[in-house]
Parts: C-alpha cells; structure tokens; sequence
C-alpha cells in the first residue's frame, strides 16, 4: 500500500503557496536517508523553507524529496524520504499538519534462510494481533 504521507504534504504545499505563505517542513534528520547539511541540524531535527523562490527543482515524490537550495549562500542539495518528514506548515500562521513520528526501520543485514523464515512467522504473528485489535476497536 502506497504511503498517504506523501500526498498531504504535496496536498498542503499547495495550499500554503497558494495563499502566498511561505512552506516550511520539520524533518527528522536521524532517519535513514536523510541527506541535510548537518551543521544546521538542532536536536535531531532540521526546519526547511521550501517555497519555490527557496529551492530550485524542487521534487515532492513519493519515494523522495529534493531540491537544492542556498544555505549562507552556498547551494546545497537535500533530499530525504517523506517518512521523515514530521510536520509541514506555513511559517507566517503556523497552520499546517504535523505527522507522527515514526519507527526508524531497521537495518538491513544479510540474514541466513532460518532468520528469514523466523522474522517471517514473527511478522505473521504481529499481523494476527493487528487483526485482533481491529476487531475489538470495531
């Protein structure tokens, strides 16, 4: 199943710049992926203006996000999966949507057939529970 994050963000980038704000997004500079200028990073988290007249070629995909913009006037390019994005909003109201965190996923490590096969019947076993907690919230 294909994330919605993704589509709210682009969802709500339009809407801010179509109201003239200017778009900020919070990323999670911790999650894997992320490639931010790290020397701007406060507290694990880094906030990204990404009006247009801010970045150049500017992609909001599913899989990514990217651009390039000027950090002390220097051109850096950022990317990062939407995954670590945690809120976007507009920087002169404040309005937008913050997301929740999410789990960092784990690692991939070369893992031999009887872990593979183990890992598969644990997450057999968490979907089981995840339909029996379902059920109850129906």
């Amino acid at each position: 199943m294909i994330s919605q994050k993704p589509y709210f963000i682009r969802a709500l980038y339009d809407w801010i710049v179509d109201n003239g704000w200017t778009p900020h997004v919070q990323v999670d500079a911790d999650w894997p992926g992320v490639e931010v200028p790290r020397e701007y990073v406060q507290d694990g988290v880094i906030v990204l203006n990404i009006s247009p007249t801010a970045t150049h070629g500017l992609e909001l995909g599913n899989e990514r996000i990217s651009f390039m913009t000027r950090f002390q006037g220097q051109e850096r390019r950022v990317s990062f999966p939407p995954e670590a994005v945690l809120a976007i909003f507009s920087r002169e109201t404040g309005q937008g949507m913050p997301f929740p965190p999410e789990p960092h996923p784990e690692p991939e490590a070369e893992q031999s057939p009887s872990a593979e096969a183990e890992q598969g019947d644990t997450a057999a076993r968490q979907g089981e529970r995840k339909v029996v907690q379902l059920k109850r919230v129906k």
